[in-house]
């Protein structure tokens, strides 16, 4: 089964970091990415660009196109990992190995459907 891991953070934080914090953060998360590389589990990783760089499109009549992130939060969407783990557990304890490497924020652990042509979700 496949979860997604979302990465939360503080943005204003994670981007005061120096460039050699980020960039011993980036080297711990690698140990991580690395050890589930070797064991064909881990899918696509992505660090997502800052909220001032994001659009939101509102679904009203018509539609609305607003600068930045909608949701008003203390945390933003930083990132994700696409992670094949057994159950949720085992998606969990990848969870807990990032978190080790990376100080603060939340993630957020969900099951990923896949759609496949011709409307299939596995």
């Amino acid at each position: 089964m496949l979860y997604a891991i979302l990465c939360y953070h503080d943005e204003d934080f994670v981007g005061s970091w120096s460039k050699d914090q980020d960039e011993a953060v980036m080297k711990k998360l690698a140990v991580v990415q690395d050890k589930l590389t070797k064991e064909g589990r881990l899918g696509p990783v992505a660090r997502l660009l800052p909220t001032t760089a994001a659009a939101t499109l509102r679904k009203e009549d018509p539609p609305l196109v607003l600068d930045g992130p909608y949701a008003e939060t203390k945390e933003q969407l930083l990132g994700f990992y696409i992670v094949d783990c057994k159950n949720l557990n085992e998606a969990l304890d990848v969870a807990r190995d990032l978190g080790s490497a990376n100080p603060g924020g939340a993630y957020e652990v969900r099951p990923v459907g896949v759609f496949r042509p011709g409307g299939n979700l596995t």
